[in-house]
């Protein structure tokens, strides 16, 4: 019998499941073909500790020393850039103030990002305290920690059924049973879907679409040094990658859990709003693709014991700060589970609980 059985192996699972790998056997489950298929593999992938809600924050910044150092470190320089206009002035003050940024002119942030509007953009803010994260590294320096010690990654492994048991938990694949005393629900967007499977309550989980097209370098530009730019109210977004640039309207449309892809008109509308503030016009999108960022309903992440189940453990609701949580995260996940005291303060520890959804 597995110690833990991880469900979901993006990078939430894979995390989780390699900090626990320390206290017993591990057994992570993952239905596609790879890790990180689903929104693991399709975020934007930036550090940025100023990004969420109080909570997430908290684990942001309790994350950084681990990405920056553990494993040769898996950051390298960004930069991020608000960009206002006279529309916008409030928000743009809002979003300037909570993203820790500061003003800089005009003629400074073309210095940057020459493709600029001048007769458009007002106001910019920056900071260069960002920073692009390798994400594949990321998911597989835990998933060899995994294998290391002695526990087991399995890829296309559909979960068909699960069952409690007197020691625990039985779950069926499609050719498989697996046993282990505890379940660990790190299934993304189908994380509710897991609960209902296992006789737990689910705790009303939302996915929300974020659609993303790949664009080549506008007017033949060098992106690399640039920074990743925000609409004010991030009603767009834009980051270099791999020599193309990035662009996503930032929606967050309500959908069923199930492999996403972008809704053009939804896109179209997005790299409107983007092109307003340049010079260089979308000539071209050389791919395009969507994620799905799941929530509670407070959009706090989900991490300890089910209330009603001391073997049922959910590291859910990451939305779109899984990655750069990561670390901090499947810490307090493993501290938990071996009922150590978290590093992070109690009463963060109570904002992430399930149990506050225990009415």
């Amino acid at each position: 019998m597995n110690d833990f059985l991880v469900i979901g192996g993006g990078i939430a699972g894979v995390s989780a499941g390699a900090r626990l790998s320390h206290l017993g056997q591990v057994l992570l489950l993952e239905q596609e073909e790879g890790l990180g298929y689903h929104a693991s593999g399709r975020s934007a992938a930036l550090y940025e500790q100023t990004y969420g809600l109080p909570s997430t924050l908290v684990l942001n910044r309790a994350s950084f020393d681990y990405h920056m150092h553990e494993n040769g470190g898996v950051l390298s320089p960004r930069g991020l850039m608000l960009l206002g206009t006279r529309d916008t002035a409030e928000s743009f003050a809002s979003d300037l103030a909570k993203m820790e940024l500061h003003r800089i002119t005009l003629e400074e942030a073309r210095g940057v990002v020459p493709i600029l509007r001048p007769d458009k953009v007002t106001e910019v803010g920056f900071r260069t305290e960002a920073w692009d994260i390798d994400t594949d590294r990321l998911i597989q320096n835990f998933a060899r920690e995994i294998r290391a010690n002695g526990g087991t990654v399995a890829t296309r492994a559909h979960v068909a059924d699960i069952r409690r048991t007197a020691t625990g938990w039985e779950v069926d694949t499609r050719d498989t049973t697996h046993a282990a005393r505890i379940l660990v629900n790190a299934a993304g967007a189908w994380v509710d879907h897991i609960a209902h499977l296992a006789g737990i309550r689910p705790l009303r989980f939302q996915p929300l679409r974020r659609s993303m097209a790949r664009l080549p370098a506008p007017g033949g530009h060098d992106v690399s040094g640039w920074p990743m730019m925000f609409g004010t109210g991030e009603t767009w977004y834009a980051k270099p990658d791999a020599g193309k640039l990035l662009v996503s309207p930032a929606e967050e449309d309500p959908v069923e859990p199930h492999d996403a892809w972008a809704d053009d008109m939804v896109l179209a509308e997005g790299l409107a709003r983007y092109e307003a503030m340049v010079t260089e016009p979308v000539t071209r999108v050389e791919t395009s693709w969507a994620g799905l960022r799941t929530f509670a309903p407070d959009r706090c992440l989900v991490i300890g014991f089910d209330p009603r189940d001391d073997a049922f453990f959910w590291v859910a609701g990451q939305g779109g700060y899984g990655f750069q949580t990561s670390p901090a995260a499947s810490r307090l996940a493993a501290d938990l589970v071996a009922g150590r005291p978290p590093e992070i303060d109690a009463a963060t520890v109570a904002q992430l609980s399930p149990a506050r959804f225990d009415d």
